[in-house]
């Protein structure tokens, strides 16, 4: 798996200060995409060790409330497994995860990671971006068919 961008101190994309990582690839390809750049699987940096070390250091900063990964398409098939890596990297540090698909939660493709991964999730945005439903008053969402969907219940 490719990372398109890392934004550090995002507050564009869920609650509080985020780390956001923009994975590479998508064959969803909303019309409207703000990020068609990253509808390449092979854009960007690819992820290894010292990317997910990097990461893991970055979200370790006392600013952090937690981390965004969006994309592209965090769970385009041939993301999942990258994407669980970075959450079971960062897993020990107990930061919130937010994770933006244009799946709608009942479609999202199902593999051998995709459980593992919505377990540690804990707000997911579904659904695709859809241009003529775009409202700019809406908070963590392009589309007002998009939903906040949150994954775990709150201690």
């Amino acid at each position: 798996m490719n990372i398109a961008q890392i934004i550090t101190n995002d507050i564009a994309n869920g609650k509080g200060i985020r780390l956001s990582i923009f994975v590479s690839g998508c064959n969803i390809h909303c019309e409207g995409c703000f990020n068609k750049i990253a509808w390449d699987f092979n854009y960007g940096q690819k992820l290894n060790d010292k990317l997910l070390n990097h990461i893991y250091n970055e979200l370790s900063k006392s600013q952090y409330d937690g981390i965004t990964i969006l994309g592209g398409e965090p769970l385009d098939p041939l993301n999942q497994e990258g994407v669980l890596n970075i959450l079971n990297k960062i897993k020990d540090l107990k930061k919130n995860v937010w994770l933006y698909t244009g799946y709608n939660k009942e479609n999202i493709p199902n593999t051998e990671f995709t459980d593992k991964i919505l377990k540690q999730v804990d707000f997911l945005v579904d659904g695709p971006f859809i241009e003529s439903k775009k409202d700019l008053s809406l908070e963590f969402r392009g589309s007002s068919n998009q939903k906040i969907i949150p994954l775990k219940e709150k201690d």
